[in-house]
């Protein structure tokens, strides 16, 4: 090392300058130094830890706010979904009741039909028993007049007729009736 040469110099007047203030080279450049050890020392063990935690939790931030904006759009879908679905069940709930009120339709139809097939029938079996009593009464009828014109004829003959001959006045008068 080299000698150094120190100089005093008093000075009885005001100061100046970088003096008024108490500044000194030597001071200063001691401070610096130890700014930069303790800069260095925090930026070792304390700058990057706080800033690895820092960038962690804005990560977890920036995972928040996507899982919000990803679950916003799934609530979105799933509201289009639900209101697809309430629209189908619609649609296919009219269709169930159309499809009812056809099946109802075609059953009342069905009914009638049958009722009028039993109602035709009913008239037509009681048209076929009206047509057999009157055919009946009629024979009955023939027979009445039958034996009322054998009565007639003995009254106005005034003998029994043979059933022969009383037969054939009979068929006389019969066919005699029918072209009428």
């Amino acid at each position: 090392m080299g000698p150094f040469i120190f100089a005093a110099v008093e000075e009885t007047g005001p100061k100046s300058g970088a003096e008024a203030l108490s500044l000194s080279f030597s001071a200063f450049l001691i401070q610096t130094i130890s700014f930069v050890i303790v800069f260095l020392i925090l930026k070792r063990f304390a700058f990057k830890p706080i800033t690895k935690m820092l960038e962690e939790r804005r990560h977890v931030i920036d995972d928040g706010v996507k899982m919000g904006l990803q679950l916003e759009q799934e609530r979105i879908a799933l509201d289009a979904e639900i209101v697809k679905i309430k629209r189908e069940a619609h649609h296919e709930a009219d269709k169930i009741i159309a499809t009812g009120h056809k099946e109802a339709r075609e059953v009342m139809r069905d009914s009638e039909k049958t009722t009028a097939r039993k109602v035709e029938t009913m008239l037509a079996d009681a048209e076929a028993r009206i047509e057999e009593e009157s055919e009946q009464a009629r024979k009955g009828l023939e027979k009445d007049i039958i034996g009322l014109v054998s009565e007639a004829t003995e009254a106005l003959v005034g003998e029994k007729v043979d059933p022969k001959k009383d037969a054939e006045l009979i068929d006389k008068i019969l066919k005699s009736r029918n072209r009428k």
